[in-house]
């Protein structure tokens, strides 16, 4: 048997800052070089004791997490990046199961601040998106960045428990 459902479809764009005291330097290098180490557990979606890694290379393997004896979960595809400018724009694909389908636009760029810096976190979605979900995925975003990699950065606090 076939079954057809037609989704409706949009186009959302939200905004975030979070301001930190480090540089944008500091923060640039904790983003990608210690990504595992800031990375909250309840975002570690394909099992505990999971790795993510962040490879800011366009074409390269992105934001990925991998646990061992196999599986893993591409985050998001690295489209652009701008060291230069502190800036990396990321593609991901969200599937039916986890609330799509729909794409995610995502920047990352830090801005030097008078304290320190402010992470700009603009996403784009386009595709099975409500306002619902647009709010589940600010506020992880927040409290990843937040509570995550402006806690590690500030304070040291690590979330791989080591």
């Amino acid at each position: 048997m076939t079954a057809t459902k037609t989704l409706a479809s949009g186009c959302i764009q939200y905004e975030l800052e979070i301001a930190i005291a480090a540089s944008t330097d500091r923060v640039w290098k904790a983003i990608f070089d210690e990504t595992n180490v800031w990375w909250l557990p309840d975002f570690h979606m394909v099992g505990k004791g999971s790795v993510v890694t962040f490879d800011p290379t366009p074409g390269g393997s992105g934001l990925v997490e991998k646990r061992d004896g196999g599986g893993g979960l591409l985050w998001y595809h690295v489209q652009c990046c701008l060291p230069q400018e502190y800036k990396v724009y990321l593609v991901g694909y969200v599937a039916p199961d986890w609330g799509g389908p729909f794409v995610s636009h995502l920047k990352l760029a830090l801005e030097e601040a008078a304290t320190g810096c402010i992470l700009k976190v603009t996403d784009a979605l386009h595709g099975k998106i409500g306002l619902e979900g647009v709010q589940s995925l600010q506020d992880g975003w927040s409290g990843l960045f937040a509570e995550g990699l402006k806690e590690f950065v500030e304070n040291g606090t690590r979330q791989d428990g080591k």
